[in-house]
């Protein structure tokens, strides 16, 4: 891993336990924290434009509440819809 790449994640690491919001804070976090070492650059850069949505949508999407739009329906959000936050609780 490049080291450009490695701060990245680093970022996105911490982004995503800083979102604003505790319940996306707790389970982005989560997320990022299990996963976020395993995925491609490419997949990493869908992460960060999920991240880069608006807060309220990301809640909205992830609590199946609205549609996914088309730009954000990628693998990494099915693996964050699939995540078992649960576990990590323990």
């Amino acid at each position: 891993m490049s080291e450009d790449f490695a701060v990245c994640v680093r970022r996105l690491k911490y982004r995503s336990m800083h979102r604003g919001t505790k319940e996306l804070d707790l389970l982005l976090g989560s997320f990022a924290a299990a996963h976020l070492d395993e995925l491609t650059p490419e997949e990493v850069a869908d992460y960060e434009a999920i991240l880069d949505a608006d807060e309220h949508d990301i809640y909205l999407w992830l609590t199946r509440q609205a549609p996914i739009p088309a730009r954000y329906d990628n693998a990494v959000m099915d693996r964050i819809l699939h995540f078992e936050f649960a576990k990590t609780l323990r």
